[in-house]
């Protein structure tokens, strides 16, 4: 209706597809259909009880108000003990800035780094969301293709031809989502060899799911003296914790960068929500045994879930390390991402993202989650088998 009168930068952004699925799966039960839930990135575990309690104490003791806008200063203290025992990564107070969510990470840097006409280089298939924040703030999207070839990690004789003088921004992404792959250390040292002549070029450093990686630990570029002041590092709850509705996240930069990132919180959000803030100190001082027992069905469910998929005629699919995704290839069957997961939810009923909704170079993949319990997935593994075949007749 109003089209004309919206202004013309709200074209740039675009929708998490994923949202869109699950609607368009819960209309199909509200009708009596059965459906397998795969297509959302969300823990199916409930928040430690820990944490809730030390929220539910939060409140009662008066902690319902506004707050400083960067954070409390003893969560920041907290999450940067965190990031130093976690991460390996020499930093302080002044260089954490609290947030609701991991997205304001994204958008704040974007918006205080690039200026119309700069390039950000990022990987594709990728979090939507990335494309969004940088076209909005005027910046130049360079995908960097992930291939199942190389096991979704970056090429890295293609990233450094994908530098220029005019690119500002890389994005790195680790464990990646859509993929679950894994950057390894030499993988993150190639990128700073690249990198290291250009001190005007920033990293973000997406670590979401830096927890949720089944085999070693991943390594961040800001463990790099000579890059940790050249990085924005964005972490939180959501995923690790499964705190998705609680929406607390942070960015840890130099003290300079977290002054502007301040700003822009005041002028946004004012500041991130009293009672979710003690909760996210409990999350990280306190046992993290629900994390462990998380991981460890997640890994179980990964190691059945892939072996399954391999197993059916015309799926193949890469052995995901890190976070609880699955992204296997469909490309044998000759038809789009996005046809081949809008019939598996209306025929076979289960609920799946199509590779194109992470960008260009996720066609010929989908995205499985397997943030559902195993028995789930055996029902999904079963039905993806039956609709395959009807493909091939």
């Amino acid at each position: 209706m109003f089209e004309d009168q919206v202004a013309k930068r709200m074209g740039l952004l675009h929708t998490e597809s994923a949202f869109a699925i699950l609607a368009k799966a819960k209309a199909l039960e509200a009708q009596g259909k059965s459906i397998i839930h795969l297509e959302i990135g969300q823990p199916d575990f409930k928040t430690p009880k820990n944490i809730i309690e030390a929220a539910y104490k939060a409140m009662n003791d008066g902690f319902t108000g506004y707050t400083p806008t960067p954070g409390f200063p003893e969560v920041r203290e907290t999450i940067a003990n965190y990031a130093a025992k976690q991460k390996g990564i020499k930093t302080s107070m002044e260089e954490v800035v609290v947030v609701p969510g991991g997205k304001p990470v994204m958008f704040y840097t974007m918006l205080m780094l690039v200026n119309p006409g700069d390039e950000v280089v990022y990987p594709n298939p990728s979090f939507p969301i990335y494309e969004s924040c940088i076209k909005f703030a005027g910046g130049v999207p360079v995908p960097i293709p992930l291939t199942s070839e190389n096991n979704f990690r970056i090429d890295i004789e293609y990233f450094k031809k994908s530098i220029t003088p005019k690119t500002k921004l890389v994005l790195i992404n680790n464990p990646s989502n859509p993929t679950g792959g894994v950057l390894e250390k030499e993988d993150i040292l190639a990128i700073a060899d690249v990198l290291r002549d250009r001190p005007d070029i920033f990293i973000m450093s997406d670590e979401i799911y830096d927890r949720l990686v089944f085999d070693g630990n991943v390594f961040s570029i800001a463990a790099l003296p000579e890059f940790k002041d050249r990085t924005i590092i964005l972490d939180g709850f959501s995923k690790t914790y499964a705190m998705t509705g609680w929406r607390l996240g942070y960015g840890i930069m130099h003290k300079d960068l977290a002054k502007h990132m301040e700003m822009l919180m005041v002028n946004s959000n004012s500041c991130s929500a009293a009672f979710t803030q003690i909760a996210g100190m409990e999350a990280l001082k306190g046992p993290q045994d629900a994390v462990e027992e998380m991981k460890a069905a997640f890994k179980e469910r990964r190691d059945y879930l892939i072996g399954a998929l391999n197993k059916i005629d015309g799926i193949s699919c890469c052995m995901p390390k890190g976070a609880f995704y699955a992204f296997p290839s469909i490309k044998s069957f000759g038809i789009s991402s996005s046809e081949f997961a809008s019939r598996l939810l209306d025929e076979a009923g289960v609920a799946a993202a199509g590779g194109t909704a992470f960008g260009e170079y996720g066609e010929g993949y989908i995205r499985l989650s397997y943030a559902n319990s195993l028995d789930n997935l055996k029902i999904a593994v079963d039905r993806i088998e039956k609709f395959t075949k009807t493909l091939k007749k």
